[in-house]
């Protein structure tokens, strides 16, 4: 094989420090494929079947782009490249989706559909979710394709446009594609790091449930000068119903929602991990959530209850009446070992043996992001975190799973293969919000990270 590991991890460098990393990122930046929106399907389409196909196609791989099962959501694109067939082989997974630009709320200067450099900041709705992060893996393979004249591995890239809205068709896409999405592991990014300043390598994903809670007492207000006392306040009665499913540090009090315990080589991998999400970041309150675990053990190996929004009459212009309902629009962020099915009954059966059996308990969409870990034993994981500390001179921090949520179960539990995530973003860039931001310096680490670990791939073979 020509060329070498250096000289491929040189052109990474290369890549961004000559400007081609944020050309590239901002043609993507550009279209504005937010998956939230009812219009967005022409720039879901762009993205797969011009941007990313022009650009895999000019690396060797053979593009597909195929139509979601669910015909009201967007596309999926696979794009393989096939070297030989006893390689191995790695599915490298990426979203082209974002969500809404909400324009009218980014800082003076600043527009999602536009890089702008600051400093070591590069902000663009997407750039830390996901289209910064997959534009860093795309061109990872890039460089070992052009030092060595080969991967030496086969690679596989699939680019879902639905990520934002659940991923909903994701599951039964692989379920029909999945001799053309066989891999024998996925290595992707998404998330941030636990510690902007290190490597981060975690193996799979917290689930997530979102659902309301609603009570509804009457029809239309009433005074209260000449009906309080006589008529129940829905507001009052919902926020007991809420203490009683948490206590006042956070703690879960629904028993079927609390894990049954930590496991040592959870506990182990946890040991050294430190929470540094950079200097926006909100400071953690260490009185908060589960007693007995640290903090970084209650983000990674614990569920999570969690009121996102809670209404009864109107906030913005309250009047003397007693409201007529109250509603509460919650979530749980969970780990392996919490049955998703049963996270909405056993509410049901938890609030009615305390009194309020009346508030109804609704699931917010269909679609359960499940919970997955991988174990930091696992050959794939310790093959990442060697090649990574090779690279970088950390070793890097090593989670079971994300405390976030990925479709990372079609992964693990359809297509039946290890997951190695390596995060390209931090805790502070503002994902979800306006003034969206990938940190530079982070990229062009991630940027040589991955070249290394791609080069080292297709030198040693598979992991055992």
């Amino acid at each position: 094989m020509a060329g070498t590991r250096d000289g491929a991890v040189a052109r990474a460098e290369t890549y961004f420090d000559d400007g081609t990393f944020l050309a590239e990122l901002q043609r993507r930046v550009a279209i504005p494929t937010t998956s939230q929106e009812t219009d967005a399907m022409p720039a879901l389409q762009q993205y797969v079947s011009g941007e990313m196909t022009e650009s895999l196609q000019a690396l060797g791989y053979e593009c597909e782009v195929l139509p979601n099962p669910r015909p009201q959501y967007g596309p999926f694109l696979i794009a393989r490249r096939i070297e030989s067939a006893d390689k191995p082989t790695v599915l490298t997974y990426g979203h082209g989706d974002v969500i809404r630009g909400q324009d009218d709320q980014w800082r003076a200067g600043l527009s999602p559909w536009k890089i702008v450099v600051e400093g070591d900041r590069i902000y663009g709705r997407g750039t830390a979710d996901n289209k910064g992060q997959h534009t860093i893996n795309v061109a990872a393979l890039a460089c070992v394709l052009r030092e060595r004249g080969a991967l030496g591995f086969n690679s596989t890239v699939l680019i879902e446009t639905g990520e934002e809205t659940g991923s909903p068709g994701l599951a039964e896409f692989c379920a029909a594609n999945r001799d053309k999405l066989r891999a024998d592991a996925l290595i992707g990014s998404d998330g941030p790091r636990l510690d902007h300043r290190r490597p981060t390598v975690f193996g799979g994903t917290r689930g997530t449930m979102n659902f309301t809670l609603k009570l509804v007492c009457r029809e239309g207000g009433h005074h209260s000068g000449n009906w309080g006392g006589l008529l129940v306040n829905p507001g009052i009665v919902m926020a007991h119903a809420l203490s009683c499913i948490s206590d006042s540090r956070g703690q879960i009090k629904v028993p079927e929602w609390r894990p049954k315990t930590l496991t040592n080589s959870v506990r182990a991998a946890l040991a050294d991990a430190h929470i540094d999400a950079g200097e926006d970041a909100p400071a953690i309150d260490p009185e908060w959530g589960e007693a007995s675990l640290t903090p970084v053990e209650r983000v990674f190996g614990w569920n999570s209850f969690e009121v996102l929004a809670f209404k009864t009459g109107n906030p913005d212009r309250p009047v003397n009446a007693i409201p007529p309902f109250a509603i509460a629009y919650c979530q749980l962020r969970f780990v392996v070992g919490t049955d998703p099915h049963d996270i909405v009954p056993a509410l049901r059966r938890h609030l009615a043996a305390h009194g309020f059996g009346q508030i109804e308990v609704t699931p917010s969409r269909e679609v359960i992001m499940n919970a997955t870990r991988l174990d930091p034993e696992n050959p794939w994981s310790k093959f990442a975190a060697r090649s990574i500390e090779r690279t970088s001179g950390q070793r890097p921090n090593m989670l079971p799973n994300l405390g976030g949520s990925l479709p990372n179960e079609v992964f693990t539990d359809i297509l039946g293969m290890p997951t190695v995530w390596v995060p390209h973003s931090y805790g502070a860039c503002s994902q979800h919000a306006p003034n969206e931001h990938l940190l530079g310096s982070v990229a062009r680490e991630g940027l040589r990270m991955m070249t290394g670990l791609f080069w080292d791939l297709g030198e040693q073979g598979r992991p055992t």
